[in-house]
């Protein structure tokens, strides 16, 4: 029986994992993430301890990275912020230590896929995944398909209007107060000089927090017209959070789209928190996987 490979490659930590699926998860490993050389050679060593009838990887990158196959640089992470990882060559040095096929996608695509296999966007088709972590990433799935383009979707660099009265000029190092520079949890500890985690429900923080996501949700419901918007990342571990998030998109929308869905009665099953927790993207990892084993 052939099993998969995941890899969920974020800022912060490597995810690694062997399996098929939710039941059978036979090896998991966390790796902090350091320079790309010691943290892709700890990545290699994961899987060959672990290769028994492994068939392919699937690896979620953070990015920017080059999802064009005929690209000289296609499966490199490119422009990132992330010091020491521009340029950096996911695909082509795990192929060449590992020897087997390499699928490759966005960290927040490969948890769109886990979700729509296993958790909250079963049965739909049409819906958006949005992380707020450390950064803010997005994936759009149209018709079950992840939506590219030009480029993968970079909603964490949409701008939005600011909350009346703020005056924070935002983390991001291109474009400043765009979403991910006033709503990641970077943002948070940069505007608020502490960790996120220990700001009180009841702090202002929250509130501003909460218009600024709603923004963005928005503009993205006018213009993708999803069935479904799933929340995940670590900032949104706040229980009161999605709760607030629902209540300005509702305000800010107006009463102008008249679906049941976004009704004050319906819109706890619009937005939703991630049926598979922290761990949708390890298992959209083995999907992932799974599909470039099947093409190669």
């Amino acid at each position: 029986m052939n099993i998969f490979g995941a890899v969920e490659a974020g800022g912060t930590k490597f995810c690694c994992a062997v399996g098929t699926g939710p039941e059978d998860l036979r090896a998991e490993v966390r790796l902090d993430t350091r320079d790309p050389v010691q943290t892709l050679a700890a990545v290699v060593d994961f899987f060959k301890q672990h290769s028994d009838g492994l068939a392919a990887l699937g690896v979620g990158s953070f990015g920017p990275i080059d999802l064009s196959c005929s690209s000289a640089t296609y499966g490199h992470i490119t422009t990132t912020p992330k010091p020491g990882w521009s340029n950096t060559d996911i695909v082509g040095y795990l192929q060449s230590h590992l020897d087997m096929p390499v699928g490759f996608e966005t960290d927040v695509a490969i948890s769109a896929l886990g979700e729509a296999r296993w958790g909250a966007a079963q049965g739909v088709g049409d819906f958006i995944y949005l992380t707020v972590g450390t950064g803010i990433g997005g994936a759009v799935v149209s018709n079950g398909q992840i939506v590219h383009g030009l480029l993968h979707s970079e909603i964490g660099h949409m701008r939005i209007p600011r909350v009346s009265g703020d005056t924070f000029a935002g983390v991001c190092k291109y474009h400043g107060d765009c979403l991910e520079g006033l709503a990641s949890g970077s943002a948070l500890q940069e505007r608020w000089q502490m960790d996120p985690e220990k700001l009180p429900a009841d702090h202002i923080a929250w509130q501003i927090q909460a218009q600024n996501i709603a923004a963005s949700l928005v503009n993205l419901i006018v213009t993708t017209s999803p069935r479904r918007i799933i929340l995940g990342g670590g900032v949104m571990e706040q229980q009161h959070l999605l709760p607030l998030i629902r209540l300005n998109v509702l305000k800010l929308l107006n009463q102008y789209l008249h679906v049941d869905e976004l009704s004050p009665e319906h819109i706890d099953d619009f937005i939703v928190a991630p049926g598979l927790g922290n761990r949708a993207g390890m298992l959209g990892g083995l999907l992932l996987a799974e599909k470039a084993w099947k093409c190669a």
